[in-house]
């Protein structure tokens, strides 16, 4: 994770800072708001030199405002982000790039309002943070330690996931050591049982 260096996380902050208004109106939702999310995703994957299938934007498609709308906003200003001229420089593989969209900013959309990302300081270092580490980079000047240990400490959703990761590995480390304690169990009995 976060294995290539990246942008300055500042360059990135004022980016967001700096949202257009277009980018912070009001997604399309059944017959309401005005930006096609599915479109925008479609638009900067172009700049990123791939379109998606309809099926991969169908994720960006929504008739319930009160269980999609702050997601979608938050796509939006995602959509802004990475349409930066570091981003489109860097190659990014689509799927990365629709995985960072669809699972990231459903993660971040479930703990704070999308437009916090463009208005707090500290949710657009997040955003910015986060955007990074999904796509395999780390801010420019920093470690991989340096920008994991910042990650973890601006960021509740990295902090659960990487939560989660840890009690899974603990939990897999466990099941290895019962099995292996079993085995060494089931071969002393073997021994026992022949002298």
């Amino acid at each position: 994770m976060m294995q290539h260096p990246g942008p300055p996380i500042e360059t990135l902050t004022h980016r967001l800072a700096e949202t257009p208004a277009e980018f912070l109106a009001e997604p399309r939702i059944g017959s309401s708001g005005s930006v096609h999310v599915a479109a925008l995703v479609n638009d900067v994957l172009a700049l990123h030199g791939e379109r998606a299938s309809f099926a991969a934007l169908e994720r960006f498609t929504s008739t319930d405002a009160r269980r999609d709308r702050n997601r979608l906003a938050l796509v939006m200003i995602a959509a802004w982000l990475l349409a930066d001229h570091w981003f489109v420089a860097a190659g990014l593989p689509q799927a990365k790039v629709l995985a960072l969209l669809q699972t990231a900013m459903q993660e971040l959309a479930e703990a704070t309002p999308a437009h916090k990302f463009v208005s707090d300081p500290d949710r657009r270092e997040e955003l910015a943070r986060v955007v990074l580490a999904r796509l395999d980079h780390r801010p420019a000047g920093e470690t991989v330690a340096q920008a994991t240990d910042r990650l973890s400490g601006i960021s509740g959703v990295e902090r659960r996931r990487l939560l989660e990761a840890s009690r899974a590995a603990e939990q897999r480390a466990a099941d290895i050591r019962a099995a292996l304690a079993r085995k060494a169990a089931e071969e002393s009995a073997d021994k026992w049982s022949r002298e």
